[in-house]
């Protein structure tokens, strides 16, 4: 399936009739939606293929941000290979033996390495103990979970810079933390506009609120794209 845009939306409803609305009213720009963990615990993989059923077949970034031991996360991979997730995510703080499990359970999906979540900053890592600068946190990160198999990396806008210079052209960059001029930063801590993020080097830009929020959800996507 080509993509439309560099714009994945973020479906981050636990209702099915929803997330249907919102898929339906925004393919005309996107072709990569964001399931999260809201609707997952909800509904599960039966969930995603009645969605699939319901509004015709997409690209699936499903966002399960999984962190446990390898065994475990492998089991987990298992569980949804049907679904044929195009993204699926996982903790690069997991350690390297953990997504290479990922990576070979489901050898078809981009395994989607999440280094630092956007809604952290350097207090909120300090208060953790990691004393580390975000910026080389998110580098090593990066570098051991593609490493061992990891395909895309998941990171802040003002990362991504850094990461196209020093990583592999193939390996895909994914950043949420992104935010039309004007609108609300919400928990997000450390962000950009979606053209900023795809000028520094961001394959794809990942939008929620902004979207889904608006009183014409098409026309806000139309117009994200439009931007870049």
């Amino acid at each position: 399936m080509s993509d439309k845009s560099p714009l994945i939306l973020a479906v981050d409803t636990k209702e099915i009739d929803r997330a249907k609305e919102l898929i339906s009213a925004t393919r005309e720009s996107v072709s990569i939606f964001k399931l999260g963990l809201e609707f997952f615990l909800a509904h599960g993989p039966k969930g995603v293929r009645d969605l699939k059923e319901a509004v015709g077949d997409f690209d699936l970034f499903l966002d399960l941000k999984l962190h446990d031991i390898p065994n475990t996360v492998a089991s987990a991979c298992k569980s949804v290979r049907d679904l044929k997730p195009r993204f699926l995510t996982v903790h690069a703080s997991g350690g390297g033996e953990m997504i290479a499990a990922a990576a070979q359970e489901l050898p078809e999906t981009s395994i989607t390495a999440v280094t630092v979540l956007t809604s952290l900053d350097t207090a909120a890592l300090n208060a953790l103990g990691m004393n580390a600068e975000i910026e080389n946190l998110c580098s090593e990160m990066a570098r051991n979970a593609t490493s061992h198999g990891a395909r895309s990396i998941v990171s802040s806008p003002q990362e991504v810079k850094m990461l196209r210079a020093t990583l592999p052209s193939h390996i895909e960059l994914i950043t949420p933390g992104v935010r039309p001029s004007g609108s609300l930063s919400h928990d997000q801590k450390r962000v950009m506009t979606p053209h900023e993020a795809i000028v520094a080097g961001a394959n794809y830009v990942v939008i929620g609120r902004p979207i889904t929020g608006a009183a014409n959800p098409a026309q806000a996507a139309r117009e994200i794209v439009a931007s870049l």
